[in-house]
C-alpha cells in the first residue's frame, strides 16, 4: 500500500532500550502503533514523560530528536508497528 514512510518495522515481544532514529530528519515525525494484549509504558527521556502504551495507542514523535524506550512490561503480548 502507499505510504509516506520509507520502511515499517514490526517488533514482537521485545523491550525497546533507549533509542533515537538514525535515519529520519529532525523535522519529521515517526509513528509507532501498539497492538496486542500488554500493559507496557512508553518513555521519552528528554521530557521526562511516561505514557500508558496500551494496545491501540498511536504515538507520533520526532524520533531522531527524542530518545524513547519501552521497558519490560508485566504480562501479555506486545506487537508494534514503527
Amino acid at each position: 500500500w502507499p505510504s509516506i514512510y520509507l520502511g515499517i518495522d514490526v517488533i514482537v515481544n521485545q523491550e525497546t532500550p533507549p533509542y533515537h532514529d538514525q535515519v529520519s530528519a529532525p523535522s519529521l515525525l515517526d509513528l509507532v502503533v501498539s497492538l496486542g494484549t500488554h500493559d507496557a509504558q512508553f518513555h521519552i527521556s528528554e521530557i521526562g514523560t511516561i505514557f500508558n502504551y496500551k494496545p491501540g495507542t498511536m504515538i507520533y514523535l520526532a524520533g531522531k530528536v527524542l530518545t524513547h524506550s519501552v521497558p519490560k512490561w508485566g504480562k501479555g503480548e506486545r506487537i508494534v508497528l514503527a
